[in-house]
C-alpha cells in the first residue's frame, strides 16, 4: 500500500504535532513512509502507525535520528546524563551505559529508537550488516537508523517483544506494544500517538488515547 501523503500530512499536523510541521519533521516522516513502502517484511498498517508513534516519542518529536539528550556531541550528552544520574533523576539506571569503555566509545542512545548498550549495537550490526560497533554514530544516519528501527521492532531485537505480538489479525493492543522498546514507560501516551498516526494513514482510529505528557528520548532500547 502506498501511503497518501497529502491525506497523511493534512491529518497528522493537527495531532500530535499541534498544528505545525517543520521541514525536518516532514523529511523524517517521508523517509519512514518510503522505507515502509519498500520494506520486504511490510505487514499490518498498525505496525507503521506504532513505529511512527515510537519515533515521535523517542526523538522528542523531531522525527530525525538523534543522540540521547539531543546533545550535539557525545561529550555533552555524557555530561548531561552524568548530572542527571548524580541528581537521582535516572533511578532506573543501575550501570551508567553512557560512560566510555576501554576503546573510548560511548554506548548512549542514538537513532530513531535510542539504541543503547554495546550488546545492542552488536546485535543490530549483525541484523543490518552495518558495523555499528566500529562507528556507533552511524546509528544516527538515516539509512542505518531506519534499518535498526524497522528490523528491531519487527524481530523483537530490543526486548524480545515484537510488533506482531500486539498487532496481528484481530489482536490489537496499543498500550502493551510499548514493551517492544521500553517496558511500560509512557505506554498510554505513546498509544495515543499511535492511534493518531493510524488515522492519518487512512484508518478509523481506535478508542480515545491516553493522557498526553511531555517526554524526552528514553535511551533504553
Amino acid at each position: 500500500m502506498v501511503i497518501n501523503r497529502r491525506f497523511f500530512f493534512d491529518h497528522i499536523r493537527s495531532g500530535p504535532f499541534r498544528g505545525k510541521l517543520s521541514p525536518s519533521q516532514v523529511k523524517g516522516m517521508e523517509a519512514i513512509l518510503g522505507h515502509w513502502e519498500a520494506w520486504g517484511r511490510r505487514g499490518d498498517d498498525r505496525w507503521l502507525a506504532y513505529i511512527l508513534a515510537t519515533v515521535f516519542h523517542e526523538t522528542a518529536e523531531t522525527m530525525q535520528p538523534v543522540r540521547e539528550t539531543l546533545a550535539d556531541d557525545d561529550a555533552r550528552a555524557i555530561a548531561i546524563l552524568e548530572r542527571a544520574f548524580a541528581e537521582g533523576r535516572l533511578r532506573w539506571v543501575k550501570t551508567p551505559y553512557w560512560r566510555p569503555d576501554e576503546t573510548g566509545r560511548s554506548w548512549l542512545g542514538r537513532g530513531f529508537v535510542q539504541l543503547t548498550h554495546r550488546r545492542n549495537y552488536e546485535a543490530m550490526s549483525a541484523i543490518t550488516g552495518i558495523d555499528l560497533v566500529a562507528d556507533p554514530d552511524r546509528a544516527m544516519e538515516t539509512g542505518p537508523a531506519l534499518a535498526i528501527l524497522f528490523e528491531g521492532m519487527a524481530r523483537g531485537s530490543f526486548t524480545g517483544k515484537k510488533l506482531s505480538d500486539y498487532f496481528e489479525g484481530g489482536n490489537e493492543d496499543w498500550v502493551e506494544a510499548r514493551r517492544i522498546v521500553n517496558g511500560a514507560d509512557r505506554a498510554a501516551l505513546i498509544a495515543g500517538y499511535g492511534r493518531s498516526f493510524y488515522a492519518a494513514i487512512g484508518h478509523r482510529p481506535s478508542a480515545c488515547p491516553g493522557k498526553v505528557e511531555g517526554g524526552f528520548p528514553s535511551g533504553n532500547a
